[in-house]
């Protein structure tokens, strides 16, 4: 099993302001313009699953495996290339002082974490980012 992890952001929340937007995916639609369009050639929504297509991974279906009230939101795969979960936390420090992580575990044969990996690591990184610039602008 390998792991990525992002960096640790700071979001200028609450811990319960910035769960929430996890809680009930259809609010991916309030960022949906700043994902950028060479990352992510689709997207699509419901309440407890995300279907994104990613060059050069393919079509990957997150669903919510398991929530914890402003701490920890668990995806698993759906459907993908490979097996893996994917965790987002958060950590609220001080008033709208709360940090965030992603978390990605995935059982990568060495081929495809030699080609992938940083691709991954990039890509959660990206998504981090926008998350944390989407939450910080007030954007959701």
């Amino acid at each position: 099993m390998t792991t990525y992890e992002s960096d640790i952001k700071t979001i200028e929340c609450s811990a319960e302001k910035a769960y929430s937007l996890f809680a009930d995916l259809n609010n991916i639609s309030k960022i949906k313009d700043k994902i950028p369009a060479d990352k992510v050639q689709s997207l699509e929504f419901d309440t407890d699953s995300c279907s994104v297509a990613i060059d050069p991974l393919g079509k990957i279906t997150f669903v919510v495996e398991n929530r914890e009230p402003f701490e920890t939101i668990k995806f698993g795969a759906k459907e993908s290339p490979v097996a893996f979960n994917l965790w987002i936390q958060f950590k609220e420090m001080a008033e709208n002082d709360t940090r965030m992580k992603l978390t990605i575990k995935a059982e990568l044969p060495m081929m495809i974490k030699a080609m992938f990996g940083s691709k991954i690591q990039d890509f959660l990184n990206s998504m981090a980012e926008t998350i944390i610039i989407s939450l910080n602008n007030n954007s959701l």
